[in-house]
């Protein structure tokens, strides 16, 4: 096993474009984690790291973040503006006729959808922006309430925010990866080291079999992330066959795979933002002097909180429901059955057309109800192991852990289809 991976890092390390392409991607890596340490100015970080310490759903916005929510550094707001962005827009084109269009219109749908993208991660970033600053302020961990200074750090995440999208555009295009999975991938995998120890410091003699237990399974997740990620069905796709000068064409079967994650990370992220709600509602309300308005603030957090049954609950129906929502917007039933169509393609003993899309989104609706759970349990990992162990910084659970492995196995994929394109090319020649 040793071997074969030395191996394959000489191989990788040998090809020239591809070694530039990985030096290249450790530099933006680099660039973007001393960028994650200059701080903005006028907040109080020992206290505010306090704050993220005690409260293990901040602690795993600050893992998603890669650390810099907790050092309230420029990078603060980070990739999340142009994912929810990306989400609305892939939402959008299910509701507007044009904007449907203009995905389905290639490489140049493509660079209109990436434009209007980065046109609305701006305004998102700056709402974003200014609700982090209002928690702040509610916490009294901000020096100064001049308003010009507030704009100033509204402008400064924001800029923050855009510089974030821009490494990892960058990397998209002359790196190795999809830039924004790298990105994160690269913040999650800071914060493990840091993780790691508070772990260690924090458990007691007698937690040691639990953690140990959690340990095994960690690795059991591992691999169970690794199945479901390359887990698909296959429905079985049929030619038709035509004659032509005496000749038969076509007859060949084929199969169609279908992930059974479809949607991949999307519902976890986009829940996550969604349950960033109640907290921040509750800390804003339980600062104002007004009784009612506390109370319902202490009620919003008491029952939101990280290891609340109601929280729990509605954490998990939200990344199941949106995953199912996401499936159908990734696998487009009708657009597959119009290809398969138009290319003289089928489905054995299903007719072309609408009974073929009919059955698309049913194999799709079944075999998503896994991925669903999947992905649903995933993300309460880290709530339950808080539940069950009382650390406050067991923040990297299984949707890190997600995020972490399907970009490892992407890339790659990614670094093997490099190779072989330039072996393939080198024989063409």
């Amino acid at each position: 096993m040793l071997e074969k991976l030395t191996a394959k890092l000489q191989t990788i390390f040998a090809n020239k474009e591809l070694r530039t392409k990985l030096i290249f991607t450790a530099a933006v890596f680099l660039i973007y984690r001393l960028l994650a340490h200059v701080p903005v100015p006028a907040v109080d970080i020992a206290r505010l790291q306090q704050l993220f310490e005690n409260n293990q759903f901040l602690n795993l916005l600050n893992v998603f973040a890669g650390g810099t929510l907790s050092q309230f550094s420029v990078m603060a707001v980070g990739i999340n503006p142009y994912i929810t962005a990306s989400i609305i827009l892939q939402l959008g084109g299910m509701v507007f006729p044009a904007l449907k269009e203009i995905q389905k219109d290639g490489e140049a749908g493509r660079a209109k959808i990436n434009q209007y993208t980065r046109l609305l991660t701006v305004p998102l970033a700056i709402v974003q922006s200014i609700s982090i600053i209002t928690l702040l302020r509610s916490q009294s961990l901000i020096s100064t309430f001049e308003p010009l200074h507030l704009a100033a750090m509204v402008l400064t995440l924001v800029a923050g925010a855009m510089i974030v999208l821009w490494l990892g555009e960058l990397i998209t295009e002359y790196g190795i990866g999809n830039g924004v999975s790298m990105i994160l991938f690269a913040g999650i995998i800071s914060q493990l080291p840091t993780s790691f120890i508070q772990t260690l410091s924090v458990t007691s003699s007698d937690q040691y079999l639990v953690m140990g237990a959690f340990g095994l399974v960690f690795v059991v997740l591992i691999a169970l992330i690794v199945f479901m990620n390359e887990a698909v069905r296959k429905v079985n796709i049929q030619y038709a066959k035509r004659q032509q000068g005496g000749r038969t064409f076509g007859g060949q079967t084929t199969h169609l795979p279908i992930k059974v994650n479809v949607a991949g990370v999307m519902p976890i992220i986009f829940a996550v933002t969604i349950m960033m709600a109640p907290q921040l509602i509750s800390k804003l309300l339980m600062a104002v002097n007004q009784p009612t308005l506390k109370s319902i603030g202490q009620w919003i957090g008491i029952y939101f909180g990280a290891t609340a049954p109601l929280y729990l609950i509605t954490y998990f129906l939200v990344v199941f429901g949106f995953t199912y929502f996401s499936a159908l917007i990734f696998f487009n039933a009708k657009d597959i059955s119009d290809e398969l169509k138009k290319s003289g393609a089928f489905v054995p003993g299903i007719r072309p057309g609408g009974p073929t899309k009919q059955f698309l989104e049913f194999v799709v609706t079944r075999i998503t109800l896994a991925g669903a759970v999947f992905l649903g349990i995933l993300a309460l990992l880290p709530s339950l192991a808080q539940a069950f162990t009382g650390i406050q910084s067991l923040a990297i659970g299984g949707t890190s852990v997600l995020i972490v492995v399907s970009v490892i196995l992407e890339t790659a994929k990614q670094i093997d289809s490099h190779l072989i394109g330039q072996n393939y090319n080198k024989y063409r020649n």
